[in-house]
């Protein structure tokens, strides 16, 4: 019997209908139909391996349209495999040093630092509008990329968009793909421009590398790849915002971690487990995809060659099978405890050096812990709003986005 369209119930459902598929099938193994595609879900450790296994799945012919088009780009990273995506992931990893995170973090803490002196007269203030103004001036800064202050709101705002509506096919999916075309554009300009010596940036920086960077096949990266690439370092990094806007709804929801973060940093803290808990916790990628490169099998499951095989990210970040009491925020579950390749999954599982994993995850893990020491360490007054965070929108954020007035200024 053939299976039914789900996508209905995708759009209904949210980051719950993997989840809830996977609880009415018999193995947890999810057989239905995506925009007339058929789909096969798997969740778990070992469906992360499988599912990050070139020799079972690929990405070139996974990613719809409609995500290549505001969240990923076309020509991206993303889309490539083997001897391709290795070369071009390598570029990615060469930037994303510790050296290199630790002075994207000391960027976007300054600009923190200059944000928060503005919030001092007694203003509200929309928290996810403005962490999201200071990490486009922290990226920019860092990247190399010029950006004025007359143009952060505009950038941050189409950075935003290209996150806010790849999963929809509404209003926020089309402002997504004018955003993303706008700055390809502005982007591919300043590639073309830093080649030919117009635009000076620093060596080595990331506008600078990506600008130079070589396919293959000896050829520099047409300017509007380069473009997206590029993007592909300042977008994820804005798209932050969601989970410090998540940590100041945890911080307000269980005040109690108030004073353990304020006085925690570094490797191994108090604030590491909170930003790994945040990650875990709160809803952000709902699963990625991947096609199946022949017949496979999966614990004795076929697997046809061609299926759309999904990985289900926020049901496996709440497994009980893998975390106890998973609907529990709890940052301690992080003390001491290894996280495996393949356990917590929010930005893809593996090697992200060799695989699909995000290779920005440390600065996204680096940024969160510094942003979240620094909101715990605020003193602010949270007026009544929506703080509801519906699990039928993706991404999924605060209705309200985090409304705060300071109290007084802040001592960072």
């Amino acid at each position: 019997m053939p299976e039914l369209d789900d996508t209905l119930s995708l759009l209904l459902e949210g980051y719950g209908w993997l989840p809830n598929l996977r609880r009415r099938t018999p193995g947890g193994v999810v057989r239905t139909r995506l925009m007339g595609r058929r789909v096969v879900g798997l969740c778990g450790p070992e469906a992360a391996r499988f599912f990050y296994d070139e020799d079972h799945l690929r990405r070139d012919t996974a990613l719809p349209e409609m995500v290549m088009s505001t969240l990923t780009g076309h020509g991206a990273v993303h889309t490539l495999d083997g001897a391709d995506h290795r070369l071009r992931k390598a570029m990615f990893t060469s930037l994303m040093t510790g050296q290199g995170v630790a002075a994207l973090t000391g960027h976007t803490m300054a600009a923190w630092d200059e944000a928060v002196a503005s919030w001092a007269d007694g203003r509200q203030v929309v928290l996810f509008d403005e962490v999201a103004k200071v990490l486009t001036r922290g990226v920019c800064r860092w990247t190399g990329v010029p950006l004025d202050d007359t143009g952060v709101e505009d950038a941050a705002g189409d950075l935003l968009a290209m996150v806010d509506g790849f999963a929809t096919a509404g209003p926020r999916h089309w402002r997504a793909r004018a955003a993303r075309g706008r700055r390809e554009a502005w982007l591919a300009a300043l590639v073309r421009d830093v080649r030919r010596g117009a635009l000076p940036v620093p060596e080595g920086s990331v506008a600078d590398v990506v600008a130079h960077h070589r396919d293959p096949g000896g050829e520099l990266l047409d300017p509007r790849v380069a473009a997206v690439e590029l993007l592909n370092v300042i977008r994820p990094t804005v798209a932050v915002t969601w989970y410090v806007t998540f940590a100041a709804h945890a911080l307000h929801r269980w005040p109690e971690h108030r004073t353990p973060l304020r006085g925690s940093d570094g490797e191994g803290s108090f604030a590491e487990m909170f930003a790994q808990e945040v990650r875990r916790f709160y809803p952000f990628a709902p699963f990625v995809g991947g096609r199946a490169v022949r017949d496979l099998s999966w614990r004795g499951e076929p697997i046809g060659a061609g299926s759309l095989v999904l990985l289900d990210i926020y049901g496996q970040n709440h497994d009980p099978l893998l975390w106890k009491k998973p609907y529990a925020f709890d940052p301690q579950r992080f003390d001491g405890r290894r996280i495996g390749d393949f356990d917590l999954i929010p930005q893809g599982g593996g090697d992200p050096r060799t695989g699909h994993r995000c290779p920005g995850e440390p600065i996204t893990v680096a940024l969160l812990q510094a942003l979240a020491v620094r909101l715990a360490r605020l003193d602010y007054h949270v007026p009544d709003q929506d703080l509801g965070i519906p699990l039928r929108r993706i991404p999924a954020r605060p209705a309200s986005g985090f409304v705060l007035t300071l109290t007084r200024p802040a001592g960072n």
